[in-house]
């Protein structure tokens, strides 16, 4: 499943080409996803113009003039294609899209096709169906049944030292584990949480509660905190991770993979260069950690 940085990827391809355009027209293929689309949902969205696109945990969040919101969620396997308008090669920010739009929302796994008002259309392909749409007014947003639980934002400045240590204090499950529960940090996902940890030193097997003893923020959380943050940056900008499915808008895949510390790497020497260990894989929940059992403690 797509992490936060391929979501924010995912976003800023969508920007230049969804942000101030109205929606002309919406092709639902089907009457579900992993939910069943809201009762009205495309005569909802006709007509109203996006205003912003931003982004919250792992959602995709375009605001509408109309006072409601899109939610829109990749799931395992979904994915957005921008088609300009047919005729055109046009520069839409960062992102290229070269297709016509004539051949827009013709896969047999094509499930919406949302034109907009310059011609171009925005079509969503998920095989799998694990991605979802709705609708919700932007008042109730934060408590919506997908997001009312959802932690503080890992880019953000809330993320701190002094937040982990009061978020992790008397837990008593291993460190990754708490670092993966969404009602702590919003979107973080299993890959940054194993480069995350090593980088900062720390073991994923460790107990959370553990660095979170005493009164005074342990210092170790100052470079669990950095690290997170710092990982997902150095990832955004390299375009996210490319694992399996995951592309980015204009269809080119992550490139943050080939910088993998830990990541899928058992068996291969640490890369910290005063380390002479290796990277060992275990299961923990029933996901695969990999880590370095001399350096992380």
């Amino acid at each position: 499943m797509p992490e936060l940085p391929e979501v924010e990827t995912v976003k800023r391809g969508l920007q230049p080409a969804m942000q101030n355009r109205r929606i002309e027209f919406v092709e639902l293929r089907r009457a579900d996803l992993r939910f069943p689309f809201p009762q009205g949902f495309a005569e909802r969205l006709q007509g109203r113009r996006i205003s912003t696109l931003t982004r919250r945990a792992k959602y995709i969040l375009a605001h509408l003039d109309s006072g409601d919101v899109l939610i829109m969620h990749l799931g395992m396997s979904g994915r957005f294609t921008v088609f300009a308008p047919e005729g055109s090669s046009q520069n839409l920010g960062e992102f290229y899209y070269l297709q016509g739009a004539d051949t827009a929302g013709n896969g047999a796994h094509d499930h919406v096709v949302i034109t907009l008002d310059d011609g171009a259309k925005l079509v969503y392909t998920d095989p799998r169906r694990f991605g979802m749409m709705d609708l919700c007014p932007e008042g109730d947003l934060d408590r919506h049944r997908l997001l009312a639980s959802i932690g503080i934002e890992p880019l953000g400045n809330e993320l701190n030292a002094a937040y982990l240590h009061d978020a992790l204090k008397g837990r008593k499950t291993p460190l990754k584990a708490a670092l993966l529960d969404q009602r702590i940090i919003a979107g973080l996902g299993n890959i940054y949480v194993c480069e995350a940890l090593h980088r900062s030193g720390l073991s994923p097997k460790r107990l959370a509660g553990t660095l979170s003893r005493n009164r005074k923020v342990d210092e170790r959380l100052e470079r669990l905190s950095s690290a997170i943050r710092s990982i997902l940056n150095e990832a955004i900008e390299a375009g996210g991770s490319t694992l399996r499915d995951y592309a980015s808008t204009d269809g080119n895949s992550g490139a943050f993979q080939q910088l993998f510390s830990v990541y899928d790497r058992e068996d291969e020497d640490c890369p910290k260069p005063d380390c002479s260990g290796t990277v060992q894989r275990i299961v923990q929940s029933g996901r695969s950690t990999f880590y370095c059992t001399s350096c992380q403690r």
